[in-house]
């Protein structure tokens, strides 16, 4: 399925929503979503909350239950995907998105069922936390939203599931913010001339350049 949505940022702002998704597995196209939650901030401080399990519709596998907790006997009766995804929709407005792994996971699952049940696409620009604590935090061997927690000695009581995860995402990424703007005073930014997404260092066959962070997106790229 081919995905129109907004830019991936690299920017530390006050008003957003942090989101995160609970699914059924790691397929998008197969499995699916059992819990969307969210977030909103403004002025750097949690405003309100939206949450709500989803009847997916199918059986949830032993798998994803031992990750998140949730079983089928919880969304019996739970709202449908397009009640939750339309809910999700009207909490999130034309807020920046903010998320956890959401550039390759949680954009795509909501994504697709946004287009799937509504024919709506979800233009809204985002920000990955953990590619921020990869920029950010060099000094981590790994990157997961409890391994940021723990380095910010952020509670992780509850993790795995939606709400709580995106309660302590908020935290990490004031966090990462604040680390974000002292790396901005002393290294600016490289805007894409294509995009204008931050351009990110990177190495390739003939040496290092400087590529779009919206790649494949956009290649946008430029000599280091």
């Amino acid at each position: 399925m081919t995905r129109n949505r907004g830019k991936r940022l690299s920017q530390y702002v006050g008003d957003y929503v942090v989101f995160d998704l609970e699914t059924t597995g790691i397929r998008p196209g197969f499995d699916k979503i059992i819990e969307i939650s969210a977030v909103k901030v403004r002025s750097h401080k949690a405003a309100d909350q939206y949450s709500t399990l989803v009847d997916p519709q199918m059986h949830i596998p032993e798998a994803a239950t031992a990750v998140n907790g949730i079983t089928d006997e919880m969304v019996k009766g739970a709202p449908s995907i397009e009640e939750a995804v339309r809910g999700f929709l009207r909490f999130i407005g034309n807020d920046i998105l903010v998320g956890h792994n959401i550039h390759t996971f949680d954009m795509n699952f909501i994504c697709d069922a946004a287009m799937k049940v509504l024919g709506t696409e979800i233009a809204n620009d985002y920000i990955d936390t953990l590619y921020l604590s990869r920029k950010c935090l060099p000094q981590l061997s790994h990157h997961r939203l409890l391994d940021i927690s723990e380095y910010f000695h952020i509670s992780t009581a509850g993790a795995h599931r939606a709400l709580n995860d995106c309660i302590m995402n908020q935290e990490c990424y004031e966090r990462l913010g604040e680390l974000l703007q002292e790396n901005k005073m002393n290294q600016p930014e490289i805007r894409c001339p294509q995009c204008g997404a931050e351009m990110v260092r990177r190495r390739g066959k003939y040496g290092e350049f400087y590529g779009c962070s919206n790649f494949p997106g956009c290649r946008g790229i430029r000599k280091a």
